[in-house]
């Protein structure tokens, strides 16, 4: 017997097989569409059915793009200081660091993160592509932006061994304790680099 309609049924199985979606959240998602007007639920499909076709990613940087633009507007922009890169794992890792405001220079997305347990290798990275570009826009200073976890670190070492011997800085962003956590609370790792980061006062 059958308690919901099969075309609610697939909904909450589609909505479940998000990412950090678990079962109730997609059951709500569901009847949220359900019990709103349709054009909401028209909306979100109209949407997802553009969804493939209307993104590309950018030749130079992998940022994402419209599907047709070859080139990011944060690498085109002349305001863009194209000599600073700041390294990202991830697209909507950039959303992060542009919504800071002080960052003014260009980005490069690697698409993941180095994981030999995931199956991910260097070379299915766009590692390459960013040694190329220190020397095509005369590269300064690369920022690696990457996460503080075992991938983000194993990331960064094997880019910093790549590019050694070049006449480019290499940075890593801060790393320490967040505003209004304890000391008690807060893990090793970053108390460690909390403490390798320390600042005169």
């Amino acid at each position: 017997m059958k308690i919901l309609p099969p075309a609610l049924t697939s909904l909450i199985e589609a909505f479940g097989a998000l990412p950090g979606v678990g079962p109730r959240t997609a059951e709500r998602f569901a009847y949220y569409l359900v019990k709103r007007d349709a054009s909401a639920a028209m909306k979100l499909a109209d949407a997802l059915q553009h969804l493939e076709g209307g993104i590309g990613y950018c030749k130079k940087t992998f940022a994402l793009v419209s599907a047709g633009q070859e080139l990011s507007d944060l690498y085109t922009d002349p305001s863009r200081d194209k000599r600073t890169i700041a390294v990202v794992a991830e697209p909507f890792d950039i959303v992060a660091l542009e919504a800071t405001g002080q960052y003014h220079g260009t980005y490069h997305v690697l698409g993941g993160l180095v994981s030999p347990i995931d199956g991910v290798a260097p070379d299915q990275l766009h590692i390459q592509e960013l040694i190329n570009r220190i020397d095509e826009d005369q590269v300064e200073e690369i920022i690696l932006a990457t996460n503080a976890s075992v991938e983000g670190e194993s990331t960064a070492l094997y880019i910093r061994q790549q590019i050694d011997g070049r006449p480019v800085k290499l940075t890593r962003l801060a790393r320490g304790l967040p505003i209004g956590v304890d000391l008690e609370y807060a893990d090793q790792i970053t108390l460690s680099r909390a403490l390798e980061g320390r600042q005169a006062l």
